[in-house]
């Protein structure tokens, strides 16, 4: 097992919930990790990402201003801070590891990332 996400559940809209993502196995703090999520009938899409160093992130339109990802390399945990919840951000979502250390851009196609966890469902209903 490399990543393991948690912290899903049931949300009312405008709360929060707070999602980690374990990793295990692989080289974990050279790497930018990535969340995505993915809708029921809906394509994947990207979410947030944070640099190896976590000095910078890049957000979604759709989340920015809401939700905050950050990492502690020492514990190999990413995370995703998620307020102002709406119900359109109810979806499976899965952290993901960059396939280059060190990587200097980010990039939000999935191809760019080699390893990914099962996902944790976050519901967000009244």
């Amino acid at each position: 097992v490399h990543l393991v996400e948690s912290g899903g559940g049931l949300a009312q809209p405008g709360g929060s919930l707070r999602l980690s993502c374990a990793g295990s196995g692989i080289p974990f703090r050279n790497y930018t990790m990535a969340w995505f999520r993915q809708a029921p009938e809906k394509e994947p899409e990207f979410v947030a990402a944070i640099r190896w160093s976590g000095s910078t992130a890049d957000y979604a339109d759709s989340v920015k201003g809401r939700f905050t990802i950050s990492r502690d390399n020492a514990k190999n945990t990413l995370y995703l801070q998620m307020n102002s919840l709406k119900p359109e951000d109810t979806a499976l979502y899965y952290c993901a590891r960059d396939r280059a250390r060190f990587a200097l851009d980010f990039d939000r196609i999935r191809e760019r990332y080699e390893y990914w966890g099962q996902g944790t469902q976050v519901t967000v209903a009244s």
